[in-house]
């Protein structure tokens, strides 16, 4: 699954966690501040942001994408010359990074949009007040400018689509080459044919959904846990806790652990349904398939056990799904209206305005929904984890290694059904 495409994985996903951990740690110490030596200095303590395009040209935003570039390419030249025979390297290596910067950059037209709502709304605030108090142009001049940023992030989203079906596309062809080229070792392994054609697809297809997401969530938090941090110094107290350090980020981290780690309880059972789900509908297509060719196959009473598998399979997946689901939308509907619930004293109290509101519950749920990334994508990274249990059995064949027990089931019951 990923040495086909990958040089080295084993190597190569701890070596981009550890550059990344260097290369975040040395911004936040010391790589920030350096840009000021030339001439990108940071933004004065209390200067705000400008809105808009301008965001992008603030010589911290320069400073910043000079230094992040630059890291990327660094990553990928030493890869570039270390793993110069694997074949998929321009693909897996700079396909990768460029994937990276994209999604960061979409993060930041959020940044920018978030930026955009205080001071819009709270000149909205003022116009409410009394007729003529802010005049129509100052109006759709904020209006121009979220035209201007949603055009921007337009034309990154598709950027991104188009790019990132290419690269999958270019993953599953490697794990399609790889494992055709080693057909005679996993022939024998009962649905080896749909594991090449349909789970290298379905593995790519999924891929393509968790991966983006996940890189947009480690780069969301990269963006805006800063700015919640800086937000935190307008919200003094929480409900119930009362004044405790950075309540913002607090929270936000408290509420989304939370949230992970009961759907994970929740859902416990899920994989290994959704993986005993693809054997069972294997093995009853299969069998159709053989009556296709063969009159003695899929034979009444054979088709009607084989089904009756799938049946039941399909039923204990509905029940566990159900319970799973009220858990689910529990927590995403109570999430919707958390960062009011948090901002309760704030508001009674009068110590923030409408327009930092809207900030606030902006940033807030940023953060929030890349820290409940688990909790978004938690039925795709069910059928992702069954899909990755049917393929671990070519890996196993291709090693010599034993079958994962359901797959020596299955096996077996074929031999058993070949001697009869």
């Amino acid at each position: 699954m990923f040495h086909s495409f990958f040089p080295q994985p084993k190597l190569f996903f701890p070596s981009a966690l550890l550059w990344t951990i260097v290369v975040v740690a040395i911004w936040y110490t010391v790589g920030a501040d350096i840009g000021g030596q030339f001439g990108l200095p940071q933004l004065a303590p209390g200067q705000e942001p400008p809105i808009g395009l301008g965001h992008f040209f603030t010589t911290a935003s320069i400073w910043f994408y000079i230094y992040f570039i630059s890291s990327m390419v660094l990553f990928c030249l030493f890869w570039h010359f270390y793993a110069a025979e694997h074949p998929w390297k321009s693909w897996s290596v700079w396909g990768s990074t460029f994937i990276i910067f994209t999604v960061y950059f979409s993060v930041d037209i959020s940044v920018a949009l978030n930026n955009w709502r205080r001071p819009t709304y709270d000149r909205i605030v003022e116009a409410l007040k009394a007729p003529n108090t802010v005049q129509a142009p100052e109006i759709y001049g904020y209006a121009f400018i979220f035209f201007q940023l949603a055009t921007v992030y337009i034309i990154s989203a598709v950027l991104i689509s188009f790019f990132t079906s290419h690269y999958l596309f270019r993953w599953r062809t490697a794990m399609n080459d790889f494992y055709y080229s080693v057909w005679p070792k996993v022939r024998h392994i009962e649905g080896a044919s749909q594991r090449i054609q349909e789970d290298t697809m379905r593995f790519a297809t999924t891929v393509e959904g968790l991966g983006v997401r996940l890189i947009d969530s480690v780069m969301t938090l990269i963006a805006f846990l800063p700015v919640l941090h800086a937000l935190s110094s307008s919200v003094k107290e929480l409900p119930i806790v009362g004044a405790i350090p950075y309540p913002l980020v607090i929270a936000a981290i408290a509420w989304s652990i939370f949230g992970t780690v009961m759907l994970a309880i929740v859902g416990v059972r899920l994989p290994g349904l959704e993986f005993r789900n693809q054997r069972v509908e294997a093995a009853y297509r299969k069998e159709l398939v053989y009556g296709e060719d063969h009159a003695d196959r899929a034979q009444p009473q054979t088709i009607q056990e084989l089904f009756s598998n799938v049946r039941k399979n399909y039923f204990r997946l509905y029940f566990h799904y159900t319970y799973f689901n009220v858990a689910r939308y529990f927590y995403l509907q109570t999430d919707n209206i958390f960062p009011l619930f948090l901002m309760v004293p704030s508001i009674v109290g009068a110590t923030i305005t409408f327009g930092l509101m809207q900030q606030i519950q902006g940033a807030f749920t940023q953060v929030t929904s890349s820290f409940q990334y688990l909790v978004n994508s938690w039925p795709t990274v069910i059928e992702l984890i069954s899909i990755y249990k049917r393929l671990q059995a070519f890996e196993a064949a291709m090693q010599g290694e034993p079958l994962p027990a359901i797959d020596r089931e299955f096996v077996e019951a074929g031999e058993n059904e070949s001697l009869a």
